[in-house]
């Protein structure tokens, strides 16, 4: 059957065809944020992509390879002119040499029919997915829809075209690739002594890119749909690879106005205000989002303990733990529930922070009587003393990893009782999905164990990112594997940690205080020789070039108004600092050399 998109598409869009290869394609058009049916105009544009290769596979069938997944479509011609109807495969997954028709769970494969007249230009596309399209459903939130004028995109690298009896070259087809309108693949890197790591943080890198393509963080294609927790894990991981905002605010807001179920999602959008807050500085935006966030607090189910309570029906249905169901590692669910409380007692804090930084001192003092109410109340309630470890739930004698991970990275675990904690989820390994992930891997960099932490990313085996390089993947997986979650996008940027966990422990570079104008560098650099980059911020990039030799060397260039603290690891007898050749104060704090002064510009600085 034809495609009723394609048609309509043909005249609106034949100028692309002169388009140069790599360039945006009439980018101009789109310049509003929103039209009014859910799409993202102004923060998104198409590409043009030549192919890598293109591959006669049976006579008159070609094989077209893009190298590497992205959504969009085609921009496809024929050389010798004539007319003729032909049919077109697409798909994200291979098998045997040909694209998979029948991949599993919802990796995308989709087929069109398209009319060839002449030499013109023709938009191949195939119709619309009723699921990643719906605007009035009654049990989620509405799909977030590309521009009208684009046609439908999908994720795919290859294609498959039947019916072309001439050669097909190269310079007769083109991916329209949709992508963040300011993304600049120069505004980060990262490059290490291990070299696998190196491919996980171009992954992950690309994967950031990649699912830019709705304008607004979405969980992958299957829906289109942005979530709370998928939204905030984008976000750090967009920061680390991007200067630009638009993407992270226009996604919070739209959160806002369409919340979605789980219990722990609603917290993440208070993670997320704070983010753009200690990202950007701006008290003004904050200022007329921070009431609202109130409600995710969700105070209603605050029980007279000072802890949120579960119902049946919570534990049933929103409070999740981890995602899908399987990853939770055996949690037991009781009516005070760890993991709940331990965003909530996160996100007291963040609220108290983000309510003195806009003038609101009546929230700050209600909300520290909260959270010191309910730290007690956590402490009391799920730690136990006989096995240093956190009980899933109140009177639970369960144990789980999430139990334990969720306090360890929001800093909730008194200093007396970090090192049974830290030494349990060390040994523990990956017993999460690729969501706990980013907050087992915090945790980890945290408290010491960046060894521990590096050796997980790369570990062998289905729990890891090596999994995921070596499967052949250029985005990241919803899941681990597929029987981990078979109905897995193969397009889910919530899978992307390391990217941003790179740049942030590895290179070391974080924000100290609101508008990145102070920062630490602080190198967690595990069992590593050598690690450098740059890091993005609105202020400008950050250099960073670590090496351990006979000493330990830190080359630093800071954009203009940005200062750094700097801690560097304390390893051997190394006791001396110097910057920029000269002998600088410095303390040893724990594992650490920190600097008693700041720097700025462009230092040199070794311990020996």
């Amino acid at each position: 059957m034809k495609s009723a998109a394609v048609i309509a598409l043909i005249i609106f869009l034949f100028g692309f065809c002169t388009s140069s290869y790599g360039l945006p394609l009439d980018a101009s058009r789109f310049t509003s944020a929103s039209d009014g049916d859910g799409s993202t105009k102004g923060l998104v544009h198409l590409v043009s992509q030549k192919p890598v290769s293109v591959t006669e596979v049976e006579p008159g069938v070609y094989l077209v390879d893009f190298g590497k997944v992205a959504f969009g479509n085609l921009l496809l011609r024929q050389s010798d002119g004539a007319n003729r109807d032909v049919i077109v495969h697409f798909g994200e997954a291979m098998e045997k040499g040909r694209i998979n028709r029948k991949p599993p769970g919802t990796v995308r494969y989709a087929v069109a029919t398209s009319e060839l007249r002449g030499d013109a230009a023709v938009i191949v596309a195939p119709a619309p997915n009723a699921r990643n399209t719906e605007s009035n459903s009654p049990t989620h939130p509405p799909a977030i829809l590309t521009p009208r004028e684009w046609g439908v995109v999908l994720p795919f690298r290859w294609v498959e075209i039947e019916g072309l009896p001439s050669k097909l070259r190269s310079v007769d087809i083109q991916r329209r690739a949709a992508f963040d309108a300011t993304w600049d693949d120069n505004a980060s890197s990262f490059e290490s002594s291990d070299s696998m790591l190196n491919r996980i943080w171009e992954l992950c890198r690309y994967s950031i890119k990649a699912t830019t393509f709705a304008g607004i963080f979405v969980d992958g294609d299957r829906e289109r749909i942005p979530y709370e927790a998928d939204a905030f894990l984008n976000q750090l991981s967009y920061y680390a690879t991007s200067a630009n905002n638009q993407i992270p605010r226009a996604t919070f807001d739209h959160l806002m106005r369409y919340g979605t179920w789980p219990t722990e999602w609603a917290y993440h959008m208070i993670f997320m205000a704070y983010a753009d807050w200690m990202r950007t500085g701006d008290t003004v935006w904050l200022a007329h989002r921070y009431e609202s966030l109130r409600a995710k607090l969700l105070l209603s189910r605050l029980g007279s303990e000072g802890l949120i309570i579960s119902s049946r029906k919570d534990i049933e249905r929103t409070d999740i733990v981890d995602w899908p169901v399987g990853e939770r590692d055996g949690y037991k669910f009781a009516s005070r529930n760890a993991v709940v409380n331990s965003f909530y007692v996160r996100s007291l804090r963040l609220m108290s922070m983000m309510g003195k930084a806009i003038g609101r001192d009546a929230d700050v003092i209600y909300y520290s009587d909260l959270e010191s109410k309910a730290q007690s109340a956590f402490q009391q309630t799920f730690f136990d003393s006989n096995t240093g470890l956190y009980r899933d739930g109140a009177e639970v004698d369960h144990y789980s990893l999430h139990a334990n991970l969720f306090p360890l990275a929001f800093d909730l675990v008194p200093p007396a009782n970090r090192a049974s904690v830290v030494s349990w989820l060390k040994n523990r390994g990956m017993k999460c999905s690729v969501y706990a992930a980013q907050y087992l891997l915090e945790g980890l960099f945290e408290s010491g164990e960046s060894s521990a932490a590096i050796e997980l990313i790369v570990a062998p085996g289905e729990r890891s990112w090596r999994h995921m390089m070596e499967s052949g993947t250029t985005i990241t997986w919803e899941a681990w594997d597929q029987k981990f979650k078979p109905n897995q996008d193969w397009n889910h940027a919530w899978g992307a940690a390391p990217v941003n966990l790179l740049p942030r422990y590895v290179l070391g570079v974080q924000a100290l205080s609101p508008g990145c104008k102070e920062v630490t560098v602080k190198p967690h650099v595990g069992d590593l020789r050598f690690a450098r980059g740059k890091v993005p911020t609105p202020l400008g990039t950050v250099l960073v070039d670590w090496k351990r030799t006979k000493s330990f060397s830190l080359s630093l260039r800071l954009p203009q108004g940005m200062s750094a603290r700097v801690e560097l690891p304390a390893e051997g007898s190394r006791s001396q600092v110097f910057v920029n050749g000269k002998r600088a104060l410095a303390s040893r704090r724990d594992s650490w050399w920190v600097l008693e002064q700041a720097v700025s510009g462009v230092a040199r600085i070794e311990l020996k």
